[in-house]
Order: C-alpha cells, then sequence, then structure tokens
C-alpha cells in the first residue's frame, strides 16, 4: 500500500492568509498578557505600600524545588506575600485560584505580590513547566482561629553549639541504612535465538529516600534508580517493559542508537504502554554506549519520581582505562570498579544520589594506587557541578563518546540528560567528601544533606 504525502492546511493556499491572521492574533493575546503579568507584579507593590488596610505578610522562600511559607495560616483579610527565590534556578509565584502571579525572579531576588482579602485557603504554586510537578506548590491555610496573622517566623535560630551538636549528629549517621537500592546488575535471559532479554516492570512503590522518610516513587523493578544493563557491542537486545503504573508509559533509549520505532516517544514512534499492558523495545548494540533508559511520558513527572536507569553497552572500564594510559598513576593499569551515578533534584525523590539523600547515600572505598571509573547521569531538571575533593578526576568520555583530549577536573558540571565518564585513582588515604557545588545542594544548618557522600581511600 502505497503511503500518500501528509497535508500541511497552513500552506495550503485556501487557508494560509487566514493561518497568519490567527497567528497575528495569537501574538498580540501573548504581548498583552505579558504587559498583564508585569503590571500586576508593579502594581501590587503600589497597592501594598500605599494601602492604609491592615494586612498579613506572609514570607515566602523558593527553592528546588519547594515553597515554604511563614505563617502558613492566616486570619481572614489583605495578604502579601514577600517573595524571595532562595534557590539556583529562576522560578515564579502564582496564587493561581486568585487568577495572580509574580513575574520570573532570578535567584537572589525577591518580589511582593499583593493579593488583596482572602477568606478561604489560598493555592500557590511556581509556573514555570515542570516545577509544580516537581514538588513547588503549597497551601495557605485561611482561619479565623490563626493568631493574628503574625508577619514574623518566631522559631528560634539555633546556637553554634546547637548547630555544632547537630551536624554532628548527622555526621555519625553516615551511611544510614535504608530500605532499597537502586543500580543494582540485572542480567538478561539469552534466547535459542541468541537475543538477550532484560524483563523490566514500571511499578509505584514506597521508596525509603533517607532514613524514615518513605515517599511514593516511580520504580524499575522496585528500584529507584532502575536497575544497570550490560551488553556487548554486536548483541541482539529486546526489553520487555511492563506497566503497572496507574497511567500510560513508554521507554526512551538516552544515547542509544535504535531503530525509530524503537524511540519510545509516543504517540509518534508507538502508541502509549497502557496500565497493564507490555511492549517489547528490540535493537542490535551498533557502538559503545554510557545510555540511559528513561520514561517518555508525562515525562516531567515519571523521571524526577524515579523512571531511569542505566544501559551500558561495552567494556568501560577497559576502555577508559586505555584513554587514560599513564595520565593516573594507577598501580595495575586496570579499573577495579566501574560506577553508575545518578544525579536527581526533583519531584517525590529530590536532591539525591543513586535515589537516595545524605545522610542515607552510599559510600565508595578504594586502596591508593586503585582506579574507578565512574559514569555520571543526570535525569534531574538542573546541571549539578560534581566535586570529589580528593582526588582529581580525568574526564574520559562525554555521553558515551570517548575525548580525543581527556582532561583533568575537580569539579565536573553535569547538566540534564548529560554522562560525564571520569577516571578516579586514589592518591591518599582518607575520608573525602564528594558531592553537588551547589551549596543548597549539599549544606544545611543541621550539616551536610542530599546529594552528598564520600570515597573511603585506604
Amino acid at each position: 500500500m502505497s503511503e500518500q504525502p501528509s497535508k500541511n492546511p497552513i500552506l495550503e493556499s485556501g487557508n494560509f492568509l487566514y493561518s497568519l491572521m490567527m497567528l497575528a492574533v495569537i501574538a498580540m493575546v501573548v504581548a498583552i498578557g505579558g504587559i498583564g503579568i508585569v503590571s500586576v507584579a508593579k502594581g501590587n507593590n503600589a497597592t501594598a505600600s500605599a494601602s492604609g488596610a491592615s494586612s498579613t505578610t506572609v514570607e515566602v522562600t523558593l527553592t528546588e524545588f519547594a515553597i515554604s511559607m511563614s505563617p502558613n495560616v492566616v486570619p481572614p483579610g489583605n495578604v502579601v506575600f514577600n517573595v524571595h527565590n532562595a534557590g539556583a534556578a529562576v522560578h515564579n509565584f502564582a496564587a493561581s485560584d486568585l487568577s495572580k502571579r509574580t513575574a520570573d525572579i532570578p535567584a537572589g531576588a525577591h518580589v511582593l505580590l499583593d493579593v488583596g482579602k482572602v477568606s478561604s485557603d489560598v493555592n500557590v504554586i511556581c509556573e514555570i513547566p515542570g516545577h509544580k510537578d516537581s514538588g513547588m506548590k503549597a497551601v495557605l491555610k485561611v482561619s479565623a482561629d490563626a493568631s493574628g496573622g503574625s508577619t514574623t517566623d518566631t522559631t528560634p535560630m539555633m546556637t553554634n553549639e546547637q548547630m555544632d551538636a547537630a551536624m554532628d549528629a548527622v555526621a555519625k549517621q553516615f551511611p544510614a541504612k535504608t530500605k532499597g537500592l537502586g543500580n543494582q546488575e540485572l542480567l538478561p535471559t539469552i534466547g535459542a535465538d541468541g537475543v538477550k532479554q532484560f524483563n523490566i516492570t514500571a511499578k509505584i512503590i514506597d521508596w525509603e529516600v533517607e532514613a524514615g522518610k518513605f515517599v511514593k516513587g516511580w520504580a524499575y523493578n522496585g528500584q529507584i534508580p532502575g536497575p544497570v544493563m550490560h551488553v556487548n557491542v554486536g548483541d541482539k537486545v529486546r526489553l520487555r517493559l511492563k506497566n503497572e503504573l496507574t497511567e500510560s508509559t513508554s521507554l526512551h533509549l538516552h544515547g542509544i542508537r535504535v531503530p525509530n520505532a524503537m524511540d519510545g516517544v509516543d504517540p509518534y514512534t508507538q502508541d502509549p504502554i497502557l496500565p497493564g499492558d507490555s511492549f517489547d523495545y528490540e535493537f542490535t548494540a551498533r557502538e559503545p554506549s554510557v545510555g540511559m533508559y528513561h520514561s517518555h511520558h508525562n515525562a516531567q513527572v515519571q523521571i524526577p519520581n524515579g523512571l531511569a536507569g542505566a544501559l551500558i553497552i561495552g567494556d568501560w572500564k577497559t576502555e577508559a582505562m586505555k584513554t587514560a594510559a599513564s595520565r593516573v598513576q594507577d598501580s595495575n593499569g586496570k579499573a577495579e570498579q566501574e560506577v553508575v551515578m545518578v544525579l536527581n533534584d526533583a519531584g517525590t525523590i529530590g536532591l539525591s544520589l543513586n535515589g537516595k539523600s545524605f545522610p542515607a547515600t552510599q559510600p565508595y572505598t578504594m586502596k591508593v594506587g586503585e582506579s574507578m571509573v565512574v559514569h555520571y547521569y543526570n535525569e534531574g531538571l538542573m546541571s549539578h557541578p560534581m566535586h570529589l575533593h580528593q582526588p582529581s578526576g580525568l574526564v574520559v568520555a562525554r555521553d558515551g563518546k570517548m575525548l580525543e583530549n581527556p582532561f583533568f577536573a575537580d569539579t565536573i558540571s553535569v547538566a540534564p540528560g548529560e554522562r560525564w565518564t571520569v577516571v578516579y585513582t586514589a592518591l591518599d588515604a582518607g575520608v573525602w567528601a564528594w558531592h553537588c557545588h551547589i551549596l543548597t545542594h549539599a549544606e544545611t544548618p543541621e550539616g551536610m544533606k542530599y546529594m552528598v557522600t564520600a570515597l573511603i581511600v585506604s
């Protein structure tokens, strides 16, 4: 059956002028809407300063990816939000029920938003795409029982002694024991036709991201990140995904050469995988790869919530050390370990390394003279500069491609979707901190937190 070329109605002469007119109207609406947003922000500042009516000021702090408010319960009446962006990314703040919002707020800036008189609870969100679903939503409670709408957070600050004690207590918990471990090796079954088949199931589970903190994680085979799969160049591969979620899904093999029909981008290359259904992704491993596999359906929710893992093609321990050659002070020319480190900052999992938040992250051990090949994977929504205190790493590959000119770095910035491969050779004994160098991703007044682990060298 021959295929008919699809028609583009915009290019058909009868519709062309009409389409241009509609685009012009849309552009005018967008322009007017943008002016309206700016005017709201400016107008509210003036109203807040000029109005003689008594109002409650709510201090709002935006971070990746949460909204905190103080107080979070106010009496009925006029409310002004004093919004601070304490994060590293651009955010905004919207009282969606009241059709009031700020303009986009750069990191470190703050604005006032006067929403006028409120008599019922106010839902607030960040409207930057993906931020609400990643956790930036909250509710301001309105109650006549609120204590007069205090504008000050009366929570006492910790003393120096209290802060030191809290930091010490957190440090002693490392590594805190939690239920669940991601990145476990998944071995294939090999059929009579020689195809290596991996079976994975997507399902929502209770995941312990730190000691005592359980969240609804979206997992492959009960793991966050999903299991690690290894194949060789030339292997025929079948990846069978069963969907036990409450919504449709699909699977994209990011950084892996596959036929277009296996690209996992529904509804274009396949139909969505409905709850209860399965789909086989089949391909031949044609070239070495440090590949990701992750959802490509409602992905801004499904991936940060946990639906991601590593599929590695080739012997990267050997190839990375060949590239490192004489540039590292290795004792035997071999890598003793290969580590997958998946970075996240959003969804139910939040700021984490391999699905865990410090002090529940996994420590790593080496001996002086040994080498470790580390693959950094960023499955989050923002870049993370990963810093190992010692040793400095030799960066040998980016996105599964060997670099012509490897380079040493103690901090490697990993953007969303990127993979960086680094050889670390231990030089000095000690316990070396290993963390994201966006400080709010690694430190709190109570000590180290979130995207932190350690390399222990003996």
